[in-house]
């Protein structure tokens, strides 16, 4: 049994996966798909042979010296289809445009991350302390996944049949980004499996989702709530995930919507639904923009939060940081959603 890899996280499902392998009709999708998951072992593997060092490092620090940088840190980097990371570097911060689409892509939708979270949340990058945003873009051979590792995003570029790409998706990079605003922010960071592996995929819904309204300007009710569109093939479905209606984004999505559905041993983004749908009830619920009180409620419940923390933990803790910031109505809003989803 592999050991758990605290901080590597997917944005497609490992279900999903062999799902969709056990659909696939031809030869080529197969071998595309079982690349796909025995590269993504490939990933947790790699990640778990450095935790030892990695966690010698308080949250938040940096891992080279230098001073803390308060604007933007990016930098872009081409792994030329191969496993090796980062992958000779393409653009930096400041540097203008460069002739690969995707590496421009990584390069603006960290920025807009970035800009969201300082803007809104007042955090200085994904650890707090202005850490540089590293991307690779084009790994591995038509990889159908994108990933934040604990250090870097890296981003396939789909085999264009089945995945059409990641980069370009503003809430999957927000996704991805937010895994390590959570490593950084909860004490220990949110154990990636149980429910406490399913909470920690649905707060990177919850950004991911709330930073694509915030950059499209979207109030609640304009917003899909949808996660990942435009990176499924038409046929598959409009997305990996709905926040509003979880289990209807995809032709064999399975999310529950309520506690009652809920399949203990199911994996984290499949669980993920009923917090998912407890966010997007509440901030509907509270109306506007769900970047004034619903966002700003869930990240404030972050250093509130245990390494093992469950979906009645994080009700709790939401409520009592809405009432503390806004009132008892909006406390009231936030228990109600998660009464409605089952979560006591």
């Amino acid at each position: 049994m592999m050991p758990m890899c605290t901080h590597c996280c997917f944005i497609v499902a490992p279900g999903m996966l062999r799902r969709l392998l056990l659909d696939a009709r031809d030869d080529a999708t197969r071998q595309r798909l079982i690349y796909a998951v025995e590269t993504s072992s490939f990933l947790r593997g790699h990640r778990v042979a450095r935790q030892g060092a990695i966690a010698m490092l308080a949250p938040g620090t940096k891992k080279s010296p230098g001073k803390k940088k308060p604007e933007k840190d990016r930098s872009v980097y081409d792994a030329e289809h191969r496993r090796q990371l980062p992958g000779p570097l393409v653009r930096a911060e400041g540097d203008k445009p460069v002739a690969d689409a995707a590496a421009n892509a990584a390069y603006d939708n960290a920025g807009k991350t970035w800009d969201f979270y300082e803007t809104i949340l007042g955090r200085n990058s994904i650890d707090g302390r202005g850490l540089e945003i590293v991307s690779s873009v084009h790994y591995g051979e038509a990889y159908n996944n994108a990933m934040w590792n604990g250090d870097q995003m890296v981003y396939g570029d789909g085999d264009g049949k089945l995945f059409l790409g990641f980069v370009n998706a503003l809430d999957v990079v927000g996704h991805e980004l937010t895994h390590g605003v959570t490593q950084y922010t909860i004490p220990g960071g949110l154990l990636y499996q149980g429910l406490s592996g399913a909470l920690n995929e649905s707060i990177s819904d919850v950004f991911g989702s709330v930073i694509k309204q915030w950059s499209s300007g979207q109030t609640v009710d304009q917003a899909d709530w949808l996660i990942g569109t435009g990176i499924l093939a038409p046929g598959l479905g409009k997305a990996l995930r709905s926040m509003a209606r979880p289990g209807t984004a995809w032709i064999h999505d399975d999310q529950p919507d309520n506690m009652s559905s809920i399949d203990p041993d199911a994996d984290v983004h499949t669980n993920s639904g009923v917090p998912n749908r407890a966010f997007y009830l509440a901030a509907t619920a509270l109306g506007g923009h769900s970047w004034e009180k619903a966002a700003p409620i869930w990240y404030g419940a972050l250093p509130k939060l245990s390494s093992s923390a469950d979906f009645s933990q994080m009700r709790k803790v939401t409520a009592s940081v809405a009432k503390t910031m806004f009132d008892a109505t909006t406390a009231a809003a936030i228990n109600e959603a998660w009464d409605t989803v089952g979560v006591s």
